[in-house]
Parts: structure tokens; C-alpha cells; sequence
């Protein structure tokens, strides 16, 4: 069987790659923050695509946590074919002399200190296995940095830097490393980072058509669909009417 792990599996490109993985097969380990949105995707996976589905409930924050529910999968739970590193999240919008030093911390601990802690889990099943792919979800704030986005932009460009040192230290062992960069997406991200706020959440996807969940998904397993020998090291995905992190035709 084959079996992909995806972390931030709640919501957004998360919970949209698990469906993808299991239309096409796969059986599922995701993960999150919240229990009773795991469990409800779960269910619904299982009775939809006949996939097994594990869930584990954690905050990639949580180095302990990250060990220790990773560490409780059997052993054929470990042979882990695709990683998606999907956990992630920006908060607020401040330049950097009024920036919040609990949002910074928590956008560094997620995005970077996260995956980094799930990775190292994972990655020696892969190594021991000779096989397996690691997506890491980036952002378009990787390749541009934007006015008032300066710690988020950092910490995914921490994930770009991040994918292409795996890709070089994981050559020997047939392990795949991709970074898929999504632009603007219609997702819980914007109702995040506005910290509830859903009027101001709506506002940055008026006037254009917005990247669906689906759509990057969809591009995640087109990645990972590539015969053995072809690896996408990093993919830019945006809206048509995106150039990059700041240009948006509306």
C-alpha cells in the first residue's frame, strides 16, 4: 500500500491533499491541532475513497509532542511514501519596529521549527527504505518579500532554503524534495493572519479569482505522480491574475 503523511490536514491545502492522496489511492496519516475536525475528515475519507486513514492529534510546535506521536505508528505505518509539510500559518500584518514577538515566534516555530521536527522523524524511514518524497509547502512570500511581511516572508524563505539543503543531503537515498509555492488562495489563511477577522480575510481576494485548495492539491500530486526518475525541485504556482507575492491585477 502506499501511504502519504500531511501535516496542518484540517483545513485548507492540507485537509485538500489528503483528499487527493486518498482519491488516488493512498492511505492516509494526517495530522493537526484539532481532534474533532481530524476525526470528521477521517470519516469522511474512509467512507468516500475505502482508505485507511490514521489520525494524530499535535502541534508541530511541540518537539516532544512531534516524537512522540510519530513515534507510536507501527512499523507498517512507517514506510511513508510522500511527506507533505504542510503546517503553516501568518499572522498579521506589521512592520518590523511594531511586530508582535509572540506572532514572530509562532510563525518561526511553525513554519520552520515544524517542519523540521516532523522531516527529522521521517526522513530515516525513507533513507532505511531507499525511497520517498518530501513536499514542503512554500509560498509565493518566499520569492518576494512585501511591506509588512517581513517574518512571514523569512520564515518561508527558511522553507525554500530548507527544500533545496534536503534535496542536496538526500540525494544518496533516492529521495525525492520538492517546494510547491502556492500565491493568493482562498483558504482559513487570510481569516488567520487577520486573527478571525472575516470581513478583512474576504477583502484580499476581491477583484481577482483566488487559488482554490483544490487547485494546489491538485498540483502537489502531480508532483509526486512523476515517474521515479523526474523530481520537480520547485514549482511557483499563483492565480492567472498573480505575477508574484506583490503584483495582482484586480
Amino acid at each position: 500500500m502506499k501511504i502519504a503523511l500531511i501535516t496542518g490536514a484540517t483545513a485548507g491545502f492540507g485537509e485538500a491533499c489528503a483528499e487527493r492522496f486518498a482519491k488516488e489511492g493512498y492511505h492516509l496519516v494526517i495530522t493537526g491541532r484539532r481532534a474533532e475536525r481530524l476525526q470528521e475528515v477521517q470519516q469522511q475519507l474512509e467512507q468516500q475513497y475505502k482508505v485507511k486513514v490514521k489520525t494524530l492529534v499535535f502541534d508541530v510546535r511541540d518537539k516532544a509532542a512531534v516524537e512522540t506521536a510519530l513515534g507510536s505508528l507501527e512499523d507498517a505505518w512507517r514506510a511513508i511514501d510522500v511527506l507533505v509539510n504542510n503546517a503553516g500559518l501568518a499572522l498579521d500584518l506589521s512592520t518590523i519596529d511594531e511586530g508582535n514577538t509572540e506572532d514572530w515566534d509562532t510563525m518561526l516555530d511553525t513554519n520552520v521549527k515544524g517542519l523540521l521536527y516532523v522531516s527529522r522523524t521521517v526522513i530515516p524511514w525513507m533513507r532505511d527504505r531507499r525511497k520517498g518524497h518530501i513536499v514542503n509547502i512554500g509560498s509565493t512570500a518566499a520569492k518576494t518579500v512585501y511591506a509588512k511581511g517581513n517574518v512571514y516572508c523569512a520564515s518561508k524563505a527558511a522553507v525554500d532554503a530548507l527544500s533545496q539543503g534536503m534535496r542536496i543531503d538526500l540525494l544518496p537515498y533516492n529521495i525525492k524534495v520538492t517546494a510547491v509555492h502556492p500565491g493568493a488562495a482562498e483558504t482559513e489563511f487570510s481569516l488567520v493572519r487577520f486573527k478571525g477577522d472575516a470581513s478583512r480575510a474576504k477583502d484580499v481576494y476581491k477583484g481577482f479569482t483566488p487559488l482554490s485548495g483544490k487547485d494546489v492539491a491538485d498540483v502537489v500530486f502531480y508532483c509526486c505522480s512523476l515517474p521515479p526518475h523526474v523530481c520537480i525541485n520547485d514549482l511557483v504556482v499563483t492565480p492567472t491574475a498573480q505575477a508574484n507575492a506583490y503584483y495582482i491585477h484586480r
